[in-house]
Formats: structure tokens, C-alpha cells, sequence
């Protein structure tokens, strides 16, 4: 540019006498030095542009970073109605999680692991280690158990029965310890079946250190893990309502002073202030503040909701209460109980050349989506034949439930019999079988 300048300057005189060459000369001059300006105008131009768009697809995912799914939506209004820090909401029949707020984080859970103390104690009547009717004798180690407590003396007896109401009613320490020696020898020993359960059940968060709740640095639960034990005491020994709803009642206690009646207060006041209530278990220390695994049953739905930590006794009612009513509004469960017959399955090389097949597991699937499940629909997926041997609860086949073009779930179908593998006796025998036909 500037060697143009100079260029022009020079020969001014030439050019002086010739107005258009000089016009044209100057509008060239000009234009070389507006194209440094307009070039950067036009960089400044496009960068607001860029910026402008960056502005955009920022607000863009920002606002699909917000969008959330209707129901992860209305799972953080209710965690946000509940006061306490953990708190969980299950489903009964499915295991479904319906909500969850701080329900991994290990805890002290008081007296809600006598759960675990029930769901063992109702497991040894089921197998008929114990009965309701045994005659348990209370050790010095059992009455000595301080907190909550129905005051039993050494050498006392109480029937498991009467032990299991104690438990279940008023939260008795003294009787946890009574029941676990009577069921194993030693606290010890019924706790190291406490923790087996535990594991069992996929309960990963959990060590139990005594079978009554007092709190111990190693005693820690989770509120999945007590959802988790809550639901195989109820989904397998339903027997426990009858425990768990009772309000109030009295024992007798038989010592060497004598005989005198003890009254029980149920310690759950759910029973008395929530229409739905089942059970199932409070609890409270000072370490593990004010805990609680309410179930609830309100037409064909059965839900748990578990409260860990909370403020006071009132707080803890009121936040399961939120959760279960928000439970039941929100839901509705879906059961196989009309199925298809199964025909009987082909048996290729077998003793018999036929079994029956039976379905291996109920079915039931819970929707929160307000979606129809009128329109689940079903298919059966058995292979034409299967090689023996075969034996009985072997998986065969399936059968396949579909909603709105989506599987939900699949259930077992399994053979009803053993079906042996033919010898050289077996064949003989259907020779002369089809021979003589």
C-alpha cells in the first residue's frame, strides 16, 4: 500500500493534467485502505455470529439438561416433601423402586433390624425348627438387655408366640435376644445368620453386629437393604400382619414373684393413623434418630416405605405417609392371573415321550406411566421337543409380556416331572408296545 502512495506521489505531474486517471488512482487508493477495516468488521461480524450460536446451543442443552422424564419429576417433588435425608419407596410384589433419596448411604438402623430378627424367627417356624408353641426360657444375657424391653426376668418363659409380639409389638430388645438363643444357641451365632440372609438377599450395604438395633459402630443398613428385607418378610411370611397390626394387647409375665400382667403398645402409630397401614417396624436411637419401614396395602398394591434419620417421631409418620400416598396414585400393577394352558412337552429319548409343563413363577409388573395394561399382551415360547432327561422345575420355555411395543418382563415355564433317559429295557418295551397295537 504504501508503495502505491509513494508510486502515485511521484508521478502526480504526469497524471495532473488527466482528472479521470487521478479519480480512478485515489477510488483504487481508497478501496485498499477500507479493505483492512471491512475485513475485520466481517471477522467481527462472523465471530458475534459464532458467539450468538454457542449462546444457543448452550441454552439448548442446558434446557435438555432440565427435561427431565415425567416420573424422575415427580420423584424429586416427593424426596423434596420428605424431611428426612434417606427414604425409600418400594413396591412389594415387583421390588420396584418407586423413589429413592439418599438410599445407598449407610446407617444406624435402631430397632428396624429386628426385621431381620422376624424374617428369621417366621423362617425357622417355616421350617419347622421351632413352633409357635415352644417354650422359650429367657437367659441373664437376654434380660439384661437394656432400651426398649417387656421386662423379662431370668429363668422366665414365654411361648414364641408371645416372644414374637413382644418383637413385633414393642420393640422388645430383651425378647430378640431370648428368641436368637432359642433358635441358634448364642446371639453370636443368630447374628452370623442375620448377615448370611442379608447377603442372600443382595442386601450389599449391610452388617449386623447384634439382632436388636443398639447401636454399635459396625451396625450399619442401608435404606434400600431394609426395603430389601422388608419385602421378603412380607412377600413370603404374610403371617406377620397379623403381629404387626396389633394395637395394643397383654402378656403375662410368670416369675418366682410371680404372675402379673405387662401391656403391649404397638410402637408403629401408623396402625392407628393411616387407613392402608400393615406394619411393619420402628426405630430409634440417638445415633440413628427416628427410623421407620411402613407397609401399606390399598386395593392390589403393596408398597414399603422406609424412613432413615429423621427429626422426631411425627416427622418420620408424616414423610411415610407422603410417600405412600403418592405411591398409590401413581400406580397400578399388572397381574398373570388368567393364563394360557400349557400343552404337554415332546420328550425326545426319555422313559415317557411326553411331560407337562406348569408355569415356574408368577408375573406382575407395575406401571407409574398411567398406561394401560389391559393391552399387555403375551406369547409363549416353548421348543418343539426337548432331550431327556429332564427334570422337574427344569426352565423349557417362556412366556413373554409386551406393553406398547416394549417387553416388561418374561416368566418361566418349566417341566412338572422328571422324565428319565430310556435304556435298552425302555425301548424293548415300546417295541413290543407298538408290536402288540
Amino acid at each position: 500500500m504504501h508503495i502505491f502512495l509513494f508510486w502515485s506521489y511521484t508521478y502526480r505531474k504526469e497524471f495532473r493534467g488527466d482528472i479521470l486517471k487521478r479519480l480512478f488512482i485515489w477510488v483504487m487508493v481508497l478501496t485498499l485502505l477500507l479493505l483492512p477495516v471491512e475485513a475485520a468488521a466481517e471477522e467481527a461480524g462472523y465471530l458475534s455470529e459464532q458467539e450468538e450460536s454457542l449462546k444457543e446451543e448452550d441454552t439448548k442443552e442446558a434446557g435438555e439438561a432440565m427435561t427431565e422424564p415425567e416420573s424422575r419429576t415427580a420423584e424429586h417433588q416427593v424426596a423434596a416433601e420428605v424431611a428426612a435425608p434417606h427414604a425409600l419407596l418400594m413396591e412389594v410384589s415387583t421390588g420396584t423402586v418407586l423413589m429413592g433419596k439418599g438410599e445407598d448411604e449407610k446407617l444406624h438402623p435402631a430397632s428396624v433390624t429386628k426385621i431381620m430378627t422376624m424374617l428369621l424367627i417366621l423362617e425357622a417356624l417355616e421350617d419347622g425348627k421351632i413352633a409357635l408353641t415352644d417354650m422359650v426360657t429367657v437367659s441373664e444375657h437376654a434380660a439384661s438387655m437394656g432400651g426398649s424391653q417387656v421386662y423379662l426376668e431370668p429363668f422366665e418363659q414365654q411361648t414364641v408366640e408371645t416372644m414374637l409380639k413382644c418383637i413385633a409389638v414393642a420393640s422388645a430388645n430383651d425378647a430378640c435376644v431370648a428368641m436368637a438363643e432359642h433358635i441358634s444357641g448364642s446371639e453370636g451365632d443368630f447374628v452370623k445368620q442375620m448377615n448370611e440372609r442379608a447377603k442372600e438377599l443382595g442386601m450389599t450395604n449391610t452388617h449386623f453386629v447384634n439382632c436388636c438395633g443398639l447401636d454399635e459402630d459396625e451396625h450399619l443398613t442401608t435404606a434400600k437393604d431394609v426395603a430389601l428385607m422388608s419385602r421378603e418378610l412380607l412377600l413370603n411370611h404374610p403371617q406377620i400382619h397379623q403381629y404387626c397390626t396389633i394395637w395394643m394387647e397383654n402378656i403375662v409375665h410368670t416369675t418366682a414373684r410371680g404372675s402379673f400382667e405387662f401391656g403391649l403398645t404397638n410402637t408403629n402409630k401408623l396402625i392407628k393413623q393411616y387407613e392402608y397401614a400393615t406394619g411393619l417396624k420402628t426405630g430409634y436411637t440417638s445415633v440413628a434418630g427416628f427410623c421407620v419401614s411402613a407397609s401399606a396395602k390399598k386395593d392390589d398394591i403393596e408398597l414399603i416405605a422406609v424412613i432413615m434419620g429423621g427429626a422426631d417421631s411425627k416427622s418420620r409418620f408424616q414423610d411415610a405417609i407422603t410417600l405412600l400416598n403418592s405411591g398409590f396414585a401413581c400406580c397400578s400393577l399388572y397381574r398373570d392371573e388368567d393364563r394360557a394352558v400349557l400343552p404337554d412337552q415332546t420328550v425326545l429319548g426319555g422313559v415317557t415321550d411326553h411331560v407337562a409343563l406348569e408355569y415356574g413363577e408368577d408375573f406382575s409388573y407395575v406401571s407409574t406411566d398411567g398406561s394401560n395394561l389391559s393391552e399387555v399382551k403375551r406369547s409363549l415360547e416353548i421348543p418343539e421337543s426337548v432331550n431327556a432327561p429332564v427334570q422337574k422345575g427344569e426352565a423349557v420355555g417362556k412366556v413373554t409380556y409386551v406393553l406398547n411395543g416394549k417387553v416388561i418382563g418374561t416368566a418361566k415355564i418349566v417341566a412338572a416331572a422328571d422324565v428319565e433317559k430310556a435304556g435298552y429295557k425302555d425301548y424293548m418295551r415300546k417295541t413290543f408296545q407298538i408290536f402288540l397295537l
